[in-house]
């Protein structure tokens, strides 16, 4: 993993030029790379040696949703994504660590493409309300082909506003 430390501090360098409006990384890997422990463990190491911040990680391999995995990616502090549609069902629930929720929503039933229903959105902004004081909680909308993306984002921020007055000053995340 010493190969990745040059190209991952191109990526920091330019990614910190964005000072505190910068979120969580996201480590987005290939359905096809299984979990391997050692592998893993290095990379994070040789990330973690250079970043103390948020990081979640999108696995989309099935291997990487048992209890090894998630402790993995407790110790190094790093949350894992939850996604949907989930490629197996704990994939649709946060793991890693517990302060951090970041959810990527892709549209459902057609990827990138659907919107999210009116109650998908609220159970959403349930989920965030229960959630909210003991995790910072992220929530990406990536069904963007039609268009949804934005009109389920301003829809959740709305429901968040009612919901939680106040704490969500730039809207969701």
């Amino acid at each position: 993993m010493a190969a990745a430390a040059a190209p991952l501090d191109r990526f920091l360098k330019a990614a910190g030029a964005l000072g505190d409006r910068l979120g969580p990384l996201l480590v987005q890997l290939p359905p096809s790379l299984p979990y391997d422990a050692r592998r893993a463990g290095t990379f994070f190491k040789v990330l973690r040696a250079r970043f103390a911040g948020p990081v979640v990680c999108e696995a989309r391999h099935a291997s990487w949703f048992d209890d090894e995995a998630d402790v993995a990616l407790q110790s190094f502090k790093i949350a894992r994504v939850a996604a949907d549609p989930a490629v197996v069902p704990a994939a649709g629930r946060p793991g890693g660590w517990r302060g951090l929720v970041y959810r990527r929503l892709h549209g459902a039933p057609r990827m990138y493409y659907s919107a999210y229903s009116p109650a998908a959105l609220k159970a959403m902004a349930q989920d965030i309300k229960r959630k909210k004081p003991t995790a910072d909680y992220w929530c990406m909308f990536d069904n963007t082909a039609s268009g949804a993306a934005a009109e389920n984002a301003l829809d959740l921020a709305r429901l968040m506003a009612r919901q939680l007055p106040g704490t969500l000053p730039g809207g969701p995340r």
